[in-house]
Formats: C-alpha cells, sequence, structure tokens
C-alpha cells in the first residue's frame, strides 16, 4: 500500500512518500517546492518527481492521499475528503485563514488530477478530542459552544507521534499501543501499569505545549483557532478577549485591521520588531538587541506557564519533550524552559542539551528524575499511518 502526504502551504508543496507492504513501513520518497504560484504544476511536478525517482512508475499505484488538514466544523478524527468536509472545512476560514484556503484550493486540484485516488485528512484538532470537557470547554454561555466556541487543540500529529515514540523510548509498549489505537478504539482503553505523564512541547513557527496521560490529550494550550496558547511567530497567541475592544476604539481600528495585527505583525514578530523567524531574533538578541531579547523571554515565560500547567495536572511528569523547528534545534530555549526546576525532578545536562540538534537524544541529566527528550516530529508518518487505517477499516 502506498500513500503520499501532501503539506500545503499558502505558497509551497511538501510531500512524503509511504509504502505499507507487507506490514512494513518506508519512507520512499519525499521533496517540496517553495514559492508555489500554480498548484496545478506543481502537482504535475510532483508526480513527475515521483516517476523520476522510481517510487511510482504511474499515479495509479498511489492507494489515497493523504493531508494534514487543520479544522473543520463539526469534523475532525481521520475521514474521506468529499464535498461536505471541504464545505465544513470552509466553514471556519475565518479561524485558520492561513491554512484551510490553500488546502481546500490543493486537495480539489488533487481530486481533479487523480478522481480516483481516495483524498484522506487527518485533522490536527484530532489528537484531543478525547481530553476532559473542562479542558475543552471556555466559560461562555451554552448558544456560544453550540456554534463551535472550545478549546480544539492543533498540532494533533505532532503531539501523537510524540505519544507513541516516547512510550516506546520510556519501554511502555502499552501505552504506545494505546497511543496507535487511539482512533481506533477512542479514548477508553484502560493501562494496567502505573500512568505514563508526558508533556509534549512542539515548538516551531506555531507552538503548543500539550499534556499526555497514557497516550491520550489531556488537554493543549492552544484554543479555538491557531492563532491562541504561546506566542506565535507573527501571531499573538493568548490575549485577554476585552483587549480588542479596547484597542479598536482607542487606535480607531475596523475588526478587520485589528484582525489583521493580531494575526500578521503580532507574536515573536510584534514584541522583536525584527522578524518572525526565531533564528533572526535570536541572532538579534545575541547582539545586544533588547527587544529580541524580551521576544524570547515571552516566549520562554509562556512556554514554562504551560508545562507548568500540565505538570499539576498530570501530577508530575516521566518526560518532558522538545519537538518541531525550535524544539529540535534550539538548545538555549530548552534550557531556558527547563532552568530552576531541579525541585520539581527537571534537571537538564548542559553538555547533553547542547549536543542535542534534530536527532533523538536525552538531555536530562543522570539524576534528573524527570527524563527530558528531543524527539524530532514525524507528523506525515502519522498522517500514513491512519490513512491507511482508514483504508483498512473500509475494506
Amino acid at each position: 500500500m502506498k500513500i503520499l502526504v501532501a503539506n500545503i502551504g499558502s505558497t509551497s508543496l511538501k510531500w512524503r512518500l509511504f509504502d505499507f507492504t507487507d506490514g512494513t513501513e518506508r519512507l520512499m520518497h519525499k521533496g517540496g517546492f517553495e514559492r508555489v504560484t500554480d498548484y496545478s504544476k506543481a502537482i504535475e511536478d510532483c508526480l513527475a518527481e515521483l516517476k523520476k525517482a522510481g517510487a511510482i512508475v504511474d499515479e495509479s499505484e498511489l492507494d489515497a492521499i493523504g493531508f494534514k488538514t487543520v479544522i473543520a466544523k463539526n469534523v475532525t478524527g481521520c475521514v474521506l475528503l468529499d464535498e461536505a468536509v471541504l464545505q465544513a472545512m470552509a466553514d471556519y476560514n475565518g479561524l485558520a485563514p492561513a491554512h484551510n484556503p490553500p488546502y481546500i484550493t490543493g486537495i480539489k486540484l488533487f481530486a481533479q488530477r487523480m478522481p480516483s485516488v481516495p483524498l484522506i485528512g487527518l485533522f490536527e484538532t484530532a489528537f484531543h478530542q478525547f481530553a476532559p470537557e473542562p479542558s475543552q470547554r471556555y466559560a461562555v454561555p451554552d448558544a456560544w459552544v453550540e456554534i463551535g466556541v472550545r478549546r480544539w487543540g492543533f498540532h494533533g500529529a505532532s503531539h501523537k507521534f510524540i505519544a507513541e515514540r516516547s512510550a516506546e523510548l520510556l519501554c511502555r509498549p502499552d501505552v504506545a499501543e494505546r497511543a496507535r489505537q487511539l482512533y481506533v478504539k477512542g479514548g477508553t482503553a484502560t493501562i494496567k501499569g502505573a500512568p505514563l505523564r508526558v508533556i509534549s512541547c512542539h515548538l516551531g513557527g506555531s507552538s503548543s505545549v500539550t499534556g499526555i496521560l497514557n497516550g491520550a490529550s489531556i488537554g493543549t494550550s492552544m484554543g479555538m483557532s491557531p492563532q491562541s496558547g504561546l506566542p506565535q511567530n507573527n501571531r499573538v497567541g493568548d490575549l485577554d478577549a476585552e483587549a480588542i475592544p479596547y484597542a479598536i476604539k482607542t487606535l480607531g481600528l475596523t475588526v478587520e485591521e485589528a484582525q489583521k495585527q493580531l494575526t500578521k505583525q503580532s507574536g515573536l514578530l510584534g514584541v522583536s520588531g525584527v522578524s518572525n523567524d526565531i533564528r533572526d531574533i535570536s541572532d538579534a538578541a545575541a547582539k545586544g538587541n533588547a527587544k529580541a531579547q524580551l521576544a524570547l523571554d515571552v516566549f520562554v515565560a509562556s512556554a514554562r506557564h504551560w508545562l507548568g500547567s500540565y505538570y499539576l495536572q498530570l501530577n508530575g511528569a516521566d518526560a518532558i519533550v522538545f519537538t518541531a523547528g525550535t524544539g529540535e534545534n534550539r538548545a538555549a530555549l530548552r534550557a531556558a524552559i527547563c532552568a530552576n526546576l531541579e525541585n520539581l525532578g527537571i534537571k537538564i545536562d548542559a553538555d547533553k542539551n547542547n549536543a542535542a540538534r534534530a536527532v533523538e537524544s536525552v538531555i536530562s541529566a543522570a539524576d534528573s528524575a524527570v527524563k527530558v527528550f528531543v524527539i524530532p516530529t514525524n507528523e506525515e508518518l502519522v498522517v500514513a499511518r491512519e490513512a491507511r487505517r482508514y483504508l483498512l477499516a473500509k475494506k
């Protein structure tokens, strides 16, 4: 079984092709294009690259195309991307304006090009759907809840991969299997041994922290939209609800202007005034730029806030995992997030931490009660696995 996973950005198309023949998992090909202006051509070029590499002879060999879809109205989990689901995604374009519209466009173009190949989406909200109701509920009237105002959570494929892989590294195959089967069996499966408590820190261009108990999410820092939680690259993150009407009235902004500033000119960019890229911000801070350093400090403070929240809710932690671009590569930020937490049993080994860069590593000290890992995420593999399960279930 061959499954192509397509990652669609506003100006990019990236892909990975997985082969599940004989029950194995093999990455056959990966690639991508930046600065895409014509998605129809990009799809043709993708297929040409796959054929040139010998990964496929013809697109009819593809059993499915998987997509890491973000959010849709009243839809989550792993589903066939039919017209009803695409409309549900369009209904929530306003919640994910940088994600949903390009995905809808790309999915429709894939459908036109390969009408006989199933298109399957794994929604980023799926991993958090089994979290306890108090973790999903905002303190708003029921009428608001009925129109979808709740904590949906995102980065689900990444956090699910961390749930599985961290359990394996901690020698808990029972928990790893529960995490793998989560979308099949739901959140009701029981674990006979001691609870496994993991805090997953997905830190990148967009970031979120999730508490994971026995392979399932108990809550996450992102809420109703990807604009929430930690400060994002150019999105505000958490903000007091009254700040928006106050700023609109005081600064004379329209709602659209306020939304643009909060989603495109805020976050790390808004604080630093330098860039929305944490690498540029770190370089500026190292040269003495006080606003750049403040942006880093705000990011670290927010990450520590959420880490502490889930440490408390989980009644401790067996492991803390750093993943995604920033989490995997920025040793200084990992050290800052874990600084002065020895009383909680969290202690970093400076040499191990500095040596860990985008490779699976243990960076905690030998006498740390809590294991601290760097685990490169693999969201595409999770999408491919779930698409395969979907196809097998339909058969």
